[in-house]
């Protein structure tokens, strides 16, 4: 991990043994209970600091009893050294204030819309929901609202989203999560009530569908 701009691999994002961190999609996250805002503060300021002093800066989200801290490189649009070795220095930042990593449940949300014409609507998703358009799709930098992004009926991906439907269903969400909740996770909505669809591309996604036949995919970063 010498080069700072090289994008990491998930495999190689995993062998960095970062204890209190997850990759979800093309991020790394880890959230710490921090108890009450004062704590959560002082860590924040520590981050801070740190960040201004990499140039390198996090989201950060901050409420009364947890912190969750996003590391990307934006410019290679995904994770490289510089977020390793920021994540490493929050870590011991956490332990000093005797803050507890909680990195369970850690999750994503984007949402999916099967069209062929992602291009001209893109203005008009962008424009609902506050966002602007970035490559493409619709992005809020705030992370007030999910990225939208299109999917092309004719990919083959959209075959196990979309087999023999009369009323095919146009949105679907793709759901994040960590390598190792992917199938935690799809148990979970097995369990209360849900269905699943295909585990063909498993344990890149999971396909899953509730009791009304509206489908979604359970993501991670294995395989990609």
């Amino acid at each position: 991990m010498t080069d700072p701009r090289e994008r990491l691999t998930a495999a190689t994002v995993q062998a960095a043994d970062l204890n209190d961190w997850r990759q979800i999609e093309n991020q790394i996250k880890a959230r710490f209970r921090t108890r009450d805002f004062a704590t959560g503060l002082a860590l924040v300021n520590r981050i801070g600091v740190a960040a201004e002093k990499a140039d390198h800066h996090p989201d950060i989200a901050l409420t009364y009893t947890d912190l969750i801290v996003t590391l990307s490189s934006h410019d290679v649009h995904g994770i490289t050294s510089r977020d390793i070795d920021l994540a490493r220095q929050i870590t011991a930042f956490a332990a000093e204030l005797e803050v507890r990593a909680m990195p369970s449940g850690l999750t994503h949300l984007e949402l999916g819309l099967d069209t062929a014409e992602g291009e001209h609507l893109a203005p008009f998703y962008a424009a609902l929901l506050g966002s602007k358009l970035i490559d493409g799709e619709p992005v809020d930098a705030t992370g007030q609202v999910p990225t939208v992004w299109w999917q092309r009926p004719d990919e083959d991906v959209a075959a196990a989203h979309l087999p023999d439907r009369s009323a095919p269903q146009r949105w679907h969400f793709d759901v994040w999560v960590a390598h190792d909740e992917g199938e935690g996770r799809m148990q979970a909505v097995l369990e209360a009530g849900g269905r699943l669809v295909s585990d063909a591309e498993a344990p890149a996604f999971w396909v899953v569908e509730d009791t009304d036949g509206n489908r979604s995919c359970i993501c991670t970063p294995t395989g990609r």
